[in-house]
Parts: structure tokens; sequence; C-alpha cells
């Protein structure tokens, strides 16, 4: 994962909403959430979750298909653990602890 990319998917997960929505998609797994149902679960306004929804598209951490008339959105489990890796890319390369020169 580039440094951009993981700004973009830290910048869309530093809000409220949008981090409780992922945390939603992530316990649903691979077969993903309509709209409505994470907008129940959640208790928010459709239009709102909408907004959050694209916003968590367009930092590529979510993804939608669409299934007849529903779309359905889930996790983007390759993302979320490139964006992990990339988080942990360095770690242990010292003693624990102690900022590295």
């Amino acid at each position: 994962m580039e440094r951009q990319q993981a700004l973009a998917a830290l910048a869309a997960l530093s809000q409220e909403t949008r981090l409780d929505a992922f945390r939603l998609l992530v316990q649903a797994g691979p077969d993903g959430l309509t709209p409505g149902a994470v907008s129940e679960r959640l208790g928010i306004p459709a239009a709102t979750l909408s907004f959050h929804l694209k916003e968590l598209r367009n930092a590529g951490i979510v993804r939608f298909r669409r299934a007849s008339r529903s779309l359905i959105y889930s996790a983007d489990f390759a993302a979320m653990n490139a964006l992990l890796g990339f988080l942990t890319e360095h770690c242990c390369q010292g003693t624990p602890g102690e900022p590295r020169p």
C-alpha cells in the first residue's frame, strides 16, 4: 500500500459514523450488507449513510456489488490487510518501547 492510499483510508476511518459502518461491514464478512441494513443497525438516516459509504468507497476500503435491485456493501479485506501491513511494516526492529534513531 502506498502512503497516499493509507492516508485516505485513515482519514475516512477517523470519522465516528464511518468507523462504525466499516466495523459493521467487517463483522458482516464477505456477504456484506445492504445500505438499509447498515442504516437500521446504526440508527442513522439513509441519506447520511449514503454520504459515509461513498467516502469509504472513495478511500478504497469498502466495495459494493449489485444483487438484483439492491446494492450490497462489504469491507475490502485485501485493502484492510494492506493498511495493517503498511502500519506495521517496520514493527519490532529494535528494542520495544524505545524510539529508533
